[in-house]
């Protein structure tokens, strides 16, 4: 899993796989993979995963680069690399069956 840390919060790599059943995060071959139920159109992919990742972190979550591709980096705003990990490794955990 990559994540960086900025003077704004932790910057997330994350792989997007669309059309899903449903809403999961795993880890898979040490890369975070999101999978979002909506179809990649007019932004709804990124919206879904805005809105799922403020809902898990409790943070403003923003899209810095990857608007139109599967591979995105989110900046989770005003929180540490520890907390991140802890919420991951209890989200991953949780979306793992």
């Amino acid at each position: 899993m990559k994540l960086w840390k900025t003077a704004q919060g932790i910057v997330l790599d994350v792989y997007v796989k669309p059309n899903s059943k449903r809403f999961q995060i795993k880890t898979e071959e040490g890369e975070l993979v999101v999978f979002c139920r909506e179809t990649p159109v007019k932004g709804r992919v990124n919206r879904e995963l805005m809105k799922e990742l403020s809902r898990l972190f409790k943070r403003r979550v923003e899209i810095v680069s990857g608007f139109s591709s599967r591979r995105k980096k989110f900046l989770v705003r005003d929180i540490e690399a520890k907390e991140v990990k802890q919420i991951l490794g209890v989200a991953t955990c949780a979306h793992s069956n």
